[in-house]
């Protein structure tokens, strides 16, 4: 009979080796590269001693067996690798030295400690999503370094999350580590009275990732599911090391209400379920109670609901209708209301538009619809056209609707959707 510890370092053979490593950089990225960056002092550098770890492990482990600890077993390879660097510079210092010292004993403490808790989240992790999202870095290097550093994501997933070449967001890592390296980021907290602005930059990342994976703008997929999982993952972890940002617990609340609907929003061959052909049993009940609780939580916060907690308000009217019939939609009216005097957009004026059809009818949406699409502010955005080639059809203007839904399918990126369009125009009404 074998101690723990030897099991644990059985060779596993290399494809289990492989998945091991995979899993614990999934899970531990964000805080090894964040260990890292506080020992080197240099973020790009952090990130390229960890990948070098990455490869060490998928060499050694398939002969010597995952270690009882895989991400303090990366973390010390890669300090380990740090200190050889400085040697062969010739930077042999005191800093040097008591990393070593540091390093040898945290090896013989992991030689015992359990696995990494992966709940478990600390400040550096913090200061190194705000280094991710930092507003020197482009919107798509936000992104890609997010869910890259951060996430745990390979080059290779993030571009077929995207559906851009590898090299292309490889070169967007590379461009933005060494813009952080030239704008001379600390690896630390900005000042408070940045936090704000700041935050709202990281929001805006997850939420735009959330929404990629919620309704791909372009490929053959209508969702990436997997991309808006990770974008809940990683809100998760934020609201835990900000727990008084009533932002962050209403972005994961409208995320967990969101993604309740995910089952069904597909059928079998992967084309797109609108909301009132959803089979509602399908929806998952516990991400319904996770969003409710977070949106309460932020409520409990104080200072009133922002833009994400109104749509994640809109959200629960949605997720707690036995049916499309059912649904609240003069409160809808009004939270699209709300959301539109604090953040007001076209998209915004879209969506109230098409609740104020499902409340009062389609001729008051149509006006509204009418008045955006004069002012052109929606030009070349393929839901304008489809949300009044809808309403044309409800009021029974065939051949006009026909004609929109045609023009909707035109402007579409992704292939599913404008199957869907296409058919529509295809098919007179059956009312």
């Amino acid at each position: 009979m074998t101690d723990d510890s030897e099991t644990a370092r059985s060779a596993p053979g290399t494809g289990a080796a492989e998945r091991a490593v995979a899993a614990v950089w999934r899970i531990e990225a964000a805080k090894i590269v964040a260990t890292l960056t506080g020992v080197v002092g240099d973020f790009g550098l952090a990130e390229d001693l960890a990948q070098e770890a990455l490869v060490d492990a998928l060499h050694q482990w398939p002969v010597d067996g995952v270690p009882r600890n895989g991400a303090a077993w990366l973390t010390a390879v890669a300090k380990r690798r740090a200190i050889d660097g400085w040697r062969r510079r010739e930077r042999l210092d005191d800093r040097m030295a008591v990393i070593a010292h540091d390093l040898e004993r945290e090896q013989a403490e992991a030689a015992d400690a359990p696995p990494w808790d992966p709940d478990a989240v600390d400040d550096d992790v913090l200061r190194l999503i705000f280094i991710s999202c930092h507003p020197v870095l482009s919107r798509e290097a936000q992104v890609a370094l997010t869910l890259r550093v951060v996430g745990g994501l390979s080059s290779e997933e993030i571009a077929r999350a995207f559906l851009v070449p590898t090299a292309t967001v490889q070169q967007r890592i590379v461009r933005a580590k060494k813009t952080l390296a030239a704008a001379h980021v600390p690896f630390e907290m900005p000042p408070r009275e940045e936090h704000a602005a700041r935050l709202g930059s990281i929001l805006g990342v997850l939420y735009l990732i959330f929404n990629e994976g919620h309704a791909a703008s372009s490929g053959r997929d209508w969702m990436r599911p997997e991309l808006s999982l990770e974008a809940i993952r990683l809100t998760r972890v934020l609201a835990a090391l900000m727990p008084r940002e009533r932002d962050v617990h209403s972005l994961l609340a409208l995320m967990e209400l969101t993604a309740a609907r995910f089952p069904s929003r597909v059928d079998a061959q992967g084309d797109p379920v609108l909301l009132a052909d959803q089979d509602r049993r399908r929806w998952e009940r516990s991400r319904i109670a996770r969003g409710r609780a977070a949106l309460a939580t932020a409520d409990a916060l104080g200072s009133g609901r922002g833009p994400y907690g109104l749509q994640a308000a809109i959200a629960e009217c949605h997720a707690v209708a036995a049916s499309v019939d059912d649904t609240d939609w003069d409160r809808i009216v009004l939270l699209y209301e709300a959301l539109g005097r604090i953040a007001p957009s076209p998209v915004v004026e879209l969506n109230r538009a098409a609740a104020v059809a499902m409340a009062t009818g389609p001729a008051s949406a149509l006006a509204i619809i009418d008045r955006l699409s004069a002012s052109g502010a929606l030009a070349g955005y393929h839901l304008l056209p489809a949300t009044r080639a809808e309403l044309l059809r409800r009021l029974g203007r065939e051949e006009e609707a026909r004609g929109e839904f045609a023009v909707a399918a035109a402007l579409a990126g992704n292939d599913r959707e404008r199957a869907l369009l296409e058919a529509k125009a295809a098919t007179p009404s059956a009312h």
